[in-house]
Parts: C-alpha cells; structure tokens; sequence
C-alpha cells in the first residue's frame, strides 16, 4: 500500500511517501481501506520525537480517519465487508496516513451517507476530544459562559457549536480574518488576540477550554470566577498549575469508543454541528499539510484524500 511514513525524527522535510506493507486485521479487528485521513497537531510532535512512542521506524502518522471495511478478523460481529466507517486510533497507534489500516472493531463507528468521507475524518478525533472535554471533564451547563482559545482550529470548532448546542454563552480568541466564519458557527463574543488582551477583556467565566497551550494557558486562570474550571489538551499530559486556589484545572483524558464517535453522528445529524471548513492534500503532499499544521495559521482542519 501507498503511505506517507518517517524513517527518522525531525522537520518536515523527513516524511515520505512510499510503499509500506500491508496491514492485516487480527482477532477482534477490521481492516480499512482508508478513504480520508486528518492532520492534527499531535503528528507533527511525533514526527519531531517529542512524544517519545516510536519504538522502530520507519513509521506511519495518522490519528484518524474515514474508509471502507474491507476484510474483519475473528469475533467481530457488528461490522462487515463493505460498511462505511470512521475512527480514532487507539492511544498508542497510528497509521492513518495510508491506504490501509488495521483497527479494533470496538472503536470504529458506521459512518452515515450524510458525512462524507472527508468530513468524518476531519470531525473524529476533533470531535472526540472537544466531547470529552466540553461534556465529559468540564461538565459545560446552559446558562455558563465558557472562553474557548484558538476558536479557529477544528477542535475548538466543535467545542464551539457544542458548548452552544448545550446552552452556554461562548466566547472566542482568533485572528480578525477568522470572526466572521466564527459568527457564523455560533461564537456570542469573540476577541482578536492581534489586538486585544483576553485577560483584560474577559471575567467572570465558569469554564475555559484552551486548545493553544504556552502562556495563553497559563494566563487562561486569570478570566475564571471563584470556583470556575479550565481544561487544556495543548500543554502536555498534565495541565498547567493554576496560580490561584480557588480553580480547578483539568487534563481530558481523550479515550477512544465507538459511543463517542457515535455522538458526533448525532450532533451532526441534529444539526447542532457541522463539519469544518477543510483543505485538501494528496499523501504524497505530507511534507506541505505538515508545515501549514505547525504554522497554525489556518481554519479547520487538514485532510488527505487518500482514495
């Protein structure tokens, strides 16, 4: 099969396209012929090394995707040859950027003729965690505020049209030329970070999520109210210290089922969200999607088009 793969850690110049063998779906798996998969910030850290999982190159990147069951393994009796489906790898697997891939069968969900391919792939791993984070750790209720950072990017996206979806008033960070698509999605207030500080502009919040990390986190403490809650999945494993007591910080854990995915599904279906704007690359355009992923200056999310 044709995938894109690193044989060492570095910048983006290392990825490359090539052949790679073919996966096959053990017991309790599917085999997928991946249709589209996503870019997310959390490959190109893996490609530089800082992730500290790659056992042995070369290796293939890739979170999530959208594809065909093409063949399933021993004791899987919910999923069949030919079903349409999307998914998030298991933490501690990748191989999403190639024509194939091998997953648990517990962790994929049948995808609806409603998403397209691309779209399931870039709302999966978004999706999941802005679910996790919005209604699993920071518990979001109607009537709160919430301050989102990075409104722009494809998790804060979801969090965005979910946290209204919910009830709550939202408020944003993002560039200017970013407002209006941000209006558009349901963002109540948003602030331009080029010319605004946030911590002078924002107060009295009951939650933050923050999707950019470095020191917007940890100002982030400054816009909550006694007893407010942040949660952050751009700064490492753990979150950042509050520099006041009377906060909680959070880390979601980002598991991975097929309810959750499930439930990106529905909110879809619902119409409480909808996909992100996306840009599409080729596999073998990996070097290129991954230099605009670390630049951080685009919308939504990045797609290959794999078939």
């Amino acid at each position: 099969m044709k995938a894109a793969f690193i044989d060492r850690h570095g910048g983006p110049e290392v990825l490359k396209f090539g052949e790679m063998p073919d996966p096959v779906a053990a017991s309790g798996e599917v085999l997928v012929d991946i249709a589209a998969a996503s870019v997310n910030g959390a490959d190109w850290k893996v490609r530089e090394g800082k992730s500290g999982q790659i056992s042995r190159f070369p290796y293939i990147l890739g979170r999530d995707f959208s594809g065909v069951v093409s063949a399933v393994g021993d004791g899987v009796g919910d999923l069949r040859v030919g079903d349409e489906v999307f998914a998030v790898c298991d933490v501690g697997q990748e191989g999403a950027y190639a024509e194939r891939i091998a997953i648990k069968a517990a962790i994929v969900a049948k995808k609806t003729d409603q998403l397209s391919h691309v779209d399931a792939a870039a709302l999966a791993l978004a999706g999941l965690t802005a679910i996790r984070t919005i209604e699993g750790a920071l518990k979001l209720q109607a009537g709160e505020t919430i301050l989102i950072q990075g409104g722009a990017g494809g998790v804060a996206g979801f969090a965005i049209q979910l946290a209204k979806h919910l009830g709550a008033r939202v408020i944003t960070t993002a560039s200017a030329s970013n407002h209006d698509y941000l209006r558009s999605i349901g963002a109540d207030e948003i602030i331009d970070y080029n010319a605004v500080d946030f911590t002078k502009a924002v107060t009295g919040c009951d939650a933050v999520f923050d999707t950019v990390g470095g020191d917007v986190a940890q100002r982030s403490f400054a816009v909550l109210k006694p007893g407010g809650r942040a949660a952050f999945i751009a700064s490492g494993p753990q979150a950042p210290k509050p520099d006041r007591g009377d906060v909680t910080a959070l880390r979601p854990a980002v598991g991975r089922d097929r309810p959750h995915l499930e439930r990106i599904v529905e909110l879809v279906a619902g119409g409480a969200v909808r996909p992100p704007e996306v840009t599409l690359y080729q596999l073998s355009d990996a070097v290129a999607a991954h230099r605009l992923s670390e630049s951080r200056h685009f919308r939504g999310k990045l797609v290959f088009k794999v078939r």
